[in-house]
């Protein structure tokens, strides 16, 4: 019984570590393709990734399109209306272009 407990906790942390690796990437493409710069859109799908939901970054990719600087994306991010996004994105874009979440 507890192997199996131990298998079960194992394959549940595999298994989140590949989903959080794919949602990293996604993000982080999903970024350039809004625009930032890969040094940004790296930095900030990194921390993004670890503070939301796969739900809340659905919701991002909706704003996959034009061009925009950093600032505009943050703006774009209201559209989507969940204060947490628009916090985890405002913090992350703010702490990645000052050079502190490299």
């Amino acid at each position: 019984m507890r192997r199996a407990v131990i298998l079960a906790v194992l394959l549940a942390a595999t298994v989140s570590g590949c989903v959080s690796k794919l949602a990293y990437g996604r993000v982080k493409s999903a970024l350039v393709e809004s625009g930032l710069s890969d040094a940004n859109a790296s930095c900030m799908a990194d921390r993004m990734t670890d503070k939301l939901t796969i739900f809340q970054l659905r919701k991002l990719q909706a704003l996959r399109g034009e061009k925009r600087s950093l600032s505009d994306y943050v703006a774009a991010v209201r559209k989507v209306n969940d204060p947490e996004v628009l916090a985890v994105t405002a913090t992350s874009a703010a702490v990645c272009t000052m050079g502190f979440g490299r």
